[in-house]
């Protein structure tokens, strides 16, 4: 395939008031027909030839961790594949983001690709904002699975409300991470919501501090395909890293920059 031939998505989505609205109360919402059957048929054989290639998990499922089993995660894509970044940097995605957390322009943090194996196992209960020093909590990831899903195959699950309790545990993703925050959501009594379905070019939208998980991949053949896309709104800075996982991110994804500094590296380019 060649870059003439990718299907355009600097075309706007509208998004209703209701659906800000509520993105805004729960810190989640679905959003179907983001992509049309053509655009990602197109993008998924892009992202999953880039994926395959840049893969670097080698060891059999059942000899990994919890975090291990959860998925197969290859992390910006768009540095690498000219295709990928036509989806990555996409003004369709990048509106749509600036529109749900009501700000004029979004930057890309990175992409990732995180394709549930066959068997693979549950996601645990996390918080995506606990791996970002930056003092803003106007962040949203995309989800986008790139063929229809089902929910027995590791949907994203949401934990509603949840974002407004805003930074709850100094943990990764682990089997701590998920005793600890499933305690936090009972006594809370948050709502626990996830779709039964996705279509492929559908895609979930949530804030960095919303509490989600996914259950495992129990299909015995079918590679759960879904393509992330972390937004941060322009003029995030950086803070101090509060963990060896916020330091890690300071230094490849932010370019090494400084706490107090713009997050504005050259790999966090502006969509909007």
């Amino acid at each position: 395939m060649t870059d003439f031939l990718a299907p355009d998505l600097t075309d706007f989505k509208t998004v209703s008031t209701e659906e800000i609205d509520s993105f805004r109360k729960d810190g989640h919402i679905l959003i179907p027909d983001i992509l049309n059957e053509t655009e990602v048929a197109y993008y998924r054989d892009v992202i999953n030839k880039a994926a395959l290639k840049f893969n670097t998990e080698k060891r059999k499922l059942e000899d990994r961790d919890t975090y291990g089993k959860a998925f197969l995660q290859i992390m910006n894509l768009w540095e690498v594949d000219q295709d990928v970044k036509n989806y990555t940097l996409a003004k369709r995605f990048g509106k749509i983001a600036a529109d749900l957390l009501g700000v004029e322009n979004v930057r890309i943090y990175h992409d990732q690709a995180l394709y549930k194996e066959p068997g693979g196992g549950f996601t645990p209960w996390h918080q995506d904002q606990y791996y970002w020093p930056l003092d803003t909590d106007k962040t949203v990831t995309m989800w986008m699975p790139l063929i229809d899903i089902t929910e027995d195959m590791g949907m994203l699950t949401f934990a509603s409300g949840s974002h407004e309790a805003g930074f709850i545990e100094n943990m990764p993703i682990s089997d701590e991470s998920e005793a600890a925050l499933e305690k936090f959501i009972q006594e809370k009594g948050f709502e626990i919501k996830r779709a039964k379905t996705m279509n492929a070019g559908d895609a979930t939208w949530h804030y960095g501090w919303t509490l989600h998980s996914a259950p495992g991949n129990n299909s015995k053949e079918v590679l759960r395909e879904v393509m992330t896309i972390i937004f941060i709104a322009d003029g995030a800075r950086i803070t101090e890293p509060q963990n060896k996982h916020q330091e890690a991110d300071r230094q490849r994804w932010m370019c090494g920059a400084s706490a107090g500094e713009l997050l504005a590296s050259e790999l966090n380019p502006l969509v909007l």
